[in-house]
């Protein structure tokens, strides 16, 4: 009775009006305890714990009210401790500052305490539980919560949230062990399996592994390329297995784009798309892919598994739909109707799709723990049309390994569903609205267009080395073949490298039946010629597929009848020349084809190769010109050959030729075996310093030294000439390969720059040397004579060319300028370019004789020619007056004087050639030097510049001897 007053009492303090007094909480506390402990009544110690506790909420006491409901919890009662649980979870949670922790934590005992009692309410306390778990980083707590929601919504019929929660705990970086995850699979397949049998719907539902990486998948469109066969070797192309290189695609795509320009006349068509055989997340995928009917599609599909546990895939294949379109209509054609695969893949059958496409199905496909793994699909479209894939179907189970009711177990857990492909095009930021707002673009990788049949071209090298000399000529073979059924046309090749290579005719007499009977075949055909004839004609290198301009960089390639037809195969020489300079050098080939069937969707295919080529040293070739003849006797010549070169003018070139070859290739000497020249104005005429008919021979570290004198050419002859009698026709088209076009025949446009250009133009020479050589090799105990050649382009008079090119000068740091440069003034040519306006010669005899004592003065008849070496008029005075006034010249060359006129004012016109008749008169005996005559000169349409002496420094003696 006491305890009850006691109670009452605690009550009627609660409920008295007027002047509040404090809550007596420890009366409760004592009545608890009482009929807890003593009485051994706990129901009515739950009655006073409620009241209690309604009192304290009542008061904000939320604290010891939820304190209050704890003590109350055992053992005894899983109902009753749940509930009070419960109570306390929402005490926490109503607290002026929520515990949410504290909250989440109750309210996840409550659960496991309804469940422990078969009471459905416990799936409630763990989902308001999982809203604070949910994100915080607490994943072994966020796991458990997810798979007792999973258990207990199956068992409460609730399967698509069963699936929810399992797929959450599956698809996160789950730090469970790796037996707890095989657990969680097998649960997960369990409820899947069971709903897919409940709901009984036609549609594959998602799953949730592996983790599938979308925006890495990769589209490949054409066939697998053959691998080479002993001495052929395939062109390299395209393939999965090659890194995606930004640079290397924009070089691909501008060469591709010359080749096209070359095969349209010189213009890109609007409609040009480059070529992509390989679509992934950094190329351009805004537009529809083109891929050809009859020829696979290679789906590279990406797969995580985030488990610590294997992952077994079966009757993997691709989810497709596809538009039947006909291409054959050159307004479009009509529409027929979309079909897709689904329902074929969701129940495993083979229907007559595979007449339209025909679909991959990979059998077996584990991926380990934790592996990362690429999965290759195929579709081999039959029809034309807009094909979409969608996405991967496949059945879903545990790797384990087991024994064979083990394995029969898991077979009947393995389930089947599907994963989409969405990939997320590239950000927009073009416009102002995409700048402002976040826009994404299409990728159509996996949405090809497939169009009608093209031929199928494959490339194959033969004998193609791997190492070569600089400047050495190789022979090797080429092989076309079209592995399609369509025919081919229209095949070309362009190359980053042009200079590199050259392809020989099938018909030429260079050219052996077979690549075997190549092997001792030399490179070059010579032709005997008369020793006194000079060779001036240019061999045409239209047989080695050589032309004019864009040609050095893109050739044909030709064809019997133009047409390669279907499985016909081509073999062509193709003639290699080592780059100019050591080391490994990557060169690329693009080969181009069309069909014969013009289709408006896809123009032309092409063929990608990249070559490595290790290049040795071999010779070093420097070469200089000077002008010849000026102030120098010439009596001793004919007429006709005076006024031959007075009028063509000719200079002298020397050739510096160094075996600079460190034998690491075996190589024991050069031979240097011909010295060619190519140029529209001048030729080599013959050879100052002979070595006769044998070949100059330089060992390791030796040099040797030609000098040749060459002679302008006449208008009907400009071409190239041989300084031995022989002409050597492929080194002419490996020539205008490595020159780059011929820029010594290309015509140079002049400028109204004060005249600049012009004045450059007379020293300029623009004559190009060629060198052959052979060198001869010991490898495998076998002696073998290599062959090669070298060019040389001279620009300028005086200036040394080198067959090496300089190695290019480190930048300096500049200093930045914040105000635009001045434009620069117009240049005027220098006091060096202006000497080389006017050329001069003295015509006179080397020696003459003179009876002194019967006359005292002697005069000798001296002619002096001007030749004009600019295309423009050139005012010129020569003055006469000049005398050396040098004691030490004095002592060496006598005094003498000028009879008649002192100065000469002329006007020559371009390229005209003037002669003075001058007397020179000498008191007596002795050696003079005739080369006083100052000569000075301007071009005729510019007043302000300079007159600038032509006086050269190279003397002109005559002997005087008294008779």
């Amino acid at each position: 009775m006491s305890l009850s007053l006691k109670e009452m009492a605690a009550v009627a303090a609660f409920l008295q009006s007027g002047a509040p007094r404090p809550y007596p909480a420890h009366y409760m506390d004592t009545a608890i305890q009482t009929y807890r402990d003593v009485c051994k009544n706990m129901l009515l110690a739950e009655r006073c714990c409620l009241l209690s506790a309604e009192i304290l909420k009542s008061q904000a006491k939320f604290s010891d009210a939820a304190t209050l409901l704890i003590k109350m919890t055992s053992e005894d009662s899983d109902l009753r401790s749940a509930l009070l649980l419960e109570q306390a979870a929402h005490c926490f949670i109503n607290m002026r500052s929520p515990m949410m922790r504290k909250f989440a934590f109750h309210m996840i005992l409550a659960g496991h305490r309804f469940s422990k009692a078969g009471q459905r309410h416990a799936l409630r306390c763990y989902s308001q539980a999982l809203q604070v778990y949910k994100g915080k980083g607490w994943t072994l707590a966020e796991d458990h919560i997810n798979f007792t929601i999973g258990r207990q919504s199956f068992t409460l019929r609730q399967p698509e949230n069963a699936v929810a929660a399992f797929r959450h705990i599956l698809i996160n970086d789950s730090k469970q062990s790796a037996v707890q995850q095989a657990a969680f699979l097998r649960e997960y397949l369990y409820v899947y399996k069971s709903m897919s049998q409940l709901s009984g719907d036609g549609s594959l539902p998602q799953l949730p592994l592996p983790c599938l990486h979308s925006s890495q998948t990769r589209v490949f469109f054409g066939h697998e390329r053959r691998l080479a066969e002993g001495e052929k070797q395939a062109a390299t192309h395209v393939t999965l297995e090659q890194e995606f290189d930004r640079d290397l695609s924009q070089l691909w795509r501008e060469l591709e784009e010359r080749v096209v320009s070359v095969a349209n006349r010189g213009t890109v068509p609007i409609t040009f798309q480059p070529s992509q055989c390989c679509l992934n997340s950094q190329t351009d995928n805004l537009r529809y892919p083109l891929a050809i009917v009859e020829e696979p599609i290679i789906v590279e599909v990406v797969f995580r598994n985030p488990l610590k546990v294997p992952l077994a895939l079966s009757a993997l294949s691709l989810l497709w739909k596809f538009t039947l379109k006909d291409f054959s209509n050159p307004q479009g054609g009509a529409t027929g109707e979309t079909i897709s695969n689904e329902k074929e893949v969701r129940l495993l059958i083979t229907t007559a799709l595979n007449d339209i496409i025909d679909t991959q199905v990979i059998p077996e496909f584990t991926i380990s723990p934790e592996e990362t793994k690429v999965a290759r699909l195929k579709l081999l479209p039959h029809k034309t049309g807009e094909l979409h894939v969608l996405g991967v179907v496949y059945n879903l189970g545990t790797g384990e390994v087991g024994n064979s009711e083990g394995s029969l177990a898991e077979d009947l857990m393995c389930v089947r569903g599907q994963q989409n492909l969405e990939i997320q095009g590239p950000r927009l930021n073009m416009t102002k609205e995409e700048k402002t707002s976040v826009r994404y673009g299409p990728d159509r990788r996996l949405d090809p267009i497939i169009t009608p049949p093209m031929p199928l071209l494959e490339v194959f090298f033969i004998n193609f080395p791997t190492g070569l000399l600089c400047g050495e000529i190789r022979k090797a073979w080429v092989e076309f073949v079209n592995v399609s059924a369509v025919p081919l046309t229209g095949l070309r090749v362009g190359s980053t490298h042009p200079e590199f290579f050259t392809f020989g005719s099938a018909t030429s007499d260079l050219t052996p039946v077979t690549p075997t009977a190549a092997e001792h075949c030399s490179a070059y055909k010579t032709v005997a010629m008369p020793p006194s004839v000079a060779t001036v004609s240019l061999v045409s290198p239209a047989a080695f597929g050589v032309t004019s301009g864009d040609q050095l960089v893109v050739t044909e390639i030709p064809l019997s009848r133009g047409v390669l037809g279907p499985g016909e195969a081509l073999q062509i020489p193709l003639w290699l020349r080592g780059p100019d300079q050591e080391g490994v050098h990557e060169i690329n080939f693009l080969f181009n084809y069309e069909s014969t069937e013009k289709t408006a969707k896809l123009s032309h295919r092409v063929l990608r190769h990249t070559a490595f080529i290790c290049a040795s040293r071999s010779l070093s070739v420097r070469a200089t010109a000077s002008r010849s003849n000026t102030l120098h006797g010439r009596e001793r010549e004919t007429e006709e050959q005076q006024e031959a070169e007075e009028k063509n003018g000719s200079m002298l070139v020397f050739v510096d030729v160094e075996n600079i070859n460190t034998s690491e290739a075996g190589v024991r000497e050069f031979h240097i075996v011909q010295v060619s020249s190519s140029s529209r104005q001048w030729r080599l005429h013959k050879c100052i310093n002979p070595v006769g008919d044998k070949d100059s021979k330089l060992a390791s570290r030796e040099r040797g030294k030609l000098c040749f004198k060459a002679t302008r050419c006449r208008t009907e002859e400009g071409g190239a000439s041989s300084t031995h009698t022989c002409t050597k026709t492929l080194m002419y088209s490996m020539y205008f390969h490595s020159i780059g076009g011929m820029s010594s025949l290309t015509p140079q446009s002049w400028t109204d720059d004060g005249g600049t250009s012009i004045v450059k133009k007379c020293s300029e020479v623009e004559l190009d040397i060629i060198v052959l050589w052979k060198a001869y090799v010991v490898e495998d105990n076998k002696q073998l004579i290599l062959e090669g050649q070298l060019h040389v382009a001279l620009q300028t008079i005086g200036k040394e060319s080198c067959s090496l090119s300089q190695k290019e000068e480190t930048q300096e740091m500049v200093l930045l300028k914040f105000k635009p440069d001045v434009p620069p003034p117009v240049s005027k040519p220098s006091l060096e370019q202006l000497s080389h306006l006017i050329k001069t010669c003295l015509h006179y005899p080397e020696s003459y004789d003179h009876p002194f004592p019967q006359k005292s003065l002697c005069t000798v008849p001296v002619t002096l020619t001007l030749s004009n070496c600019s295309s423009a008029q050139v005012d010129v005075i020569v003055d006469l007056r000049h005398k050396t006034t040098s004691p030490e010249s004095l002592e060496v060359h006598g005094s003498f004087s000028w009879l008649g006129q002192t100065q000469y004012k002329l006007q020559l016109q371009a390229q005209e050639v003037y002669k003075l008749f001058l007397k020179a008169c000498f008191f007596q005996a002795g050696v003079y030097n005739l080369g006083t005559p100052r000569v000075f000169a301007k071009l005729a349409q510019t007043s302000a510049m300079c007159e600038t002496s032509q006086q050269s420094a190279m003397p002109a003696l005559i002997i005087i001897n008294s008779i």
